[in-house]
């Protein structure tokens, strides 16, 4: 891992801005609201048509079916739609996206797979599509591959913070996730919470939802030292989950490969009508679901359904390349264990539980520490930065080993001259 000290980076950062990056910076951000708040819109629109909570068991599975027949004649006529580790990679490499004509075909795919229940959400494609916004605005201002990079990244913090409503944690989230070890382009620290914060103002405004948190916990009252020995615990079985997670899609994604591409989206769409029909669980990407979990009036037996359906119906749309975000499910999947673990331990802080295990199960995947802290933290309650943090650390260093991100990597040198981009 490449150390700059914390004052060099600071002051970087600061350059950055005051070298005429300050109003960029603004304008992704806003951008990245607006964009955000239309995407959402969109797919609150097209979920009443098409969602699993409008329509019998039956009937989804036919959707579910059509969508994923849809989606692989969107794809086959405009191209792939590329990914976040596609998005990844071109960071590190490039400074920013390559082609912004991906987004044809990944906004009317992606609204499609989201909205009729797929078990992976909006935070990827999204997150994708602000983050070209972002090199778009660089490449026409002609700035330099360091600042096409910052200015990507700034988009993806726009784009988080719309879903999570959390501007600190998603700022630090969408540096994170470039790397295996932590933040590493810390020049573009400030610039990236600049454009999270514009972004959460403006999707503010238009939504008018107002400061409120996405899901609502029980108060936990005060920590105690048995709290921290139960968050490091946490980390650990977290690790151990992430580990289950991957090694899950893998299996599926070899198994997986004799089949046309085409043919995986129609099967992915099948697949997850029949777990539907089997359990509501397994159908969206959870954050409306979260919420009855959160209020820990459900059974155990259900709660572990629950778990293991959301597991399932995001591994299988995961490896059937359905478009869609494992962030949400992987909070839904870790809150529901940590309700579950309540039933068993009920002397134990529920929301402590909850609070670690969401962000244990996340680390343990996308290796985003302080990000999944502090998003967690912010809708759960930032007295619990302690154990949060403790769970984060605990299940980044014993998931040393765990990837499904595979392009994540160390800081990267870029060229003189950015590529010409393309669309």
């Amino acid at each position: 891992m490449i150390r700059i000290p914390a004052r060099s980076a600071t002051n970087s950062a600061m350059v950055r801005l005051r070298s005429g990056l300050g109003i960029p910076v603004i304008a992704v951000g806003t951008l990245g609201g607006l964009l955000g708040a239309a995407y959402v819109g969109a797919l609150h629109l097209l979920s009443g048509l098409i969602g699993p909570d409008h329509h019998a068991p039956l009937v989804q599975l036919c959707i579910l079916a059509g969508v994923g027949a849809a989606v692989a004649l969107v794809t086959t006529l405009g191209g792939e739609t590329g990914n976040v580790e596609l998005l990844v990679d071109n960071i590190h490499v490039l400074g920013g996206a390559s082609d912004v004509r991906r987004l044809r075909t990944l906004i009317p795919a992606s609204l499609l797979c989201v909205a009729s229940g797929s078990a992976m959400g909006p935070e990827a494609p999204l997150v994708q599509t602000t983050g070209t916004l972002g090199t778009v605005v660089a490449t026409r201002l002609r700035r330099s591959p360091t600042d096409v990079r910052i200015l990507t990244i700034c988009g993806m913090a726009a784009g988080f913070t719309v879903l999570f409503g959390a501007p600190l944690g998603s700022a630090f989230f969408a540096l994170e996730i470039l790397h295996r070890r932590g933040l590493q382009y810390y020049e573009a620290l400030i610039p990236a919470i600049v454009g999270s914060l514009c972004g959460y103002g403006v999707y503010l405004a238009l939504s008018d939802l107002g400061i409120d948190s996405v899901w609502h916990f029980a108060r936990f009252g005060v920590l105690s030292s048995r709290d921290l020995s139960v968050a490091a615990i946490i980390g650990l079985i977290g690790a151990i989950g992430a580990w289950v997670f991957a090694t899950t899609v893998g299996l599926l994604r070899r198994a997986l490969r004799p089949v046309p591409t085409w043919g995986r989206y129609v099967l992915g769409g099948v697949t997850l009508g029949l777990l539907g029909m089997w359990s509501p669980f397994a159908l969206t990407f959870g954050e409306v679901q979260l919420n009855e979990i959160v209020d820990g009036r459900l059974a155990l037996g259900t709660l572990a359904v629950a778990a293991v359906a959301k597991f399932a119906g995001t591994s299988v749309v995961l490896a059937t390349g359905w478009k869609g975000g494992f962030i949400i499910p992987l909070f839904f999947i870790g809150a529901t264990a940590g309700q579950m673990a309540h039933h068993e331990l009920p002397m134990l802080n529920t929301t402590v539980l909850m609070a670690c295990a969401m962000t244990a199960l996340c680390v343990g995947v996308t290796k985003t520490p302080v990000g999944s802290t502090l998003v967690v933290t912010e809708m759960a309650g930032l007295a619990l930065l302690p154990v949060t943090m403790i769970a984060a650390v605990v299940a980044l260093v014993v998931s040393s080993r765990v990837e499904l991100i595979e392009t994540q990597r160390a800081r990267n040198p870029l060229p003189a001259a950015p590529p010409p981009m393309q669309g």
